[in-house]
């Protein structure tokens, strides 16, 4: 299912998100949840969590701020 996003686009997205991560010494799961929040196009990102570990990575992703360049960076990695 996920084999339509494993090409160049979805790499470098990964790789963005690697970098941010290091950056904020965070998780990418945590930065891109964050990332969907600071998106003013995204009303509500949709996440679930099966453990109480998931749970508290979405709490830490909601308060986790990004800092200007690095949205740039993922904005950058994800345009067509």
């Amino acid at each position: 299912m996920v084999k339509k996003y494993l090409n160049e686009r979805g790499f470098g997205i990964l790789a963005a998100l690697d970098k941010v991560a290091a950056k904020l010494h965070s998780t990418q799961g945590k930065v891109a949840i964050a990332w969907l929040m600071a998106r003013p196009s995204v009303t509500a990102p949709i996440a679930s969590a099966t453990s109480v570990e998931q749970l508290k990575d979405l709490v830490d992703a909601a308060n986790l701020e990004l800092d200007a360049d690095s949205i740039e960076t993922l904005n950058q990695a994800s345009s067509y």
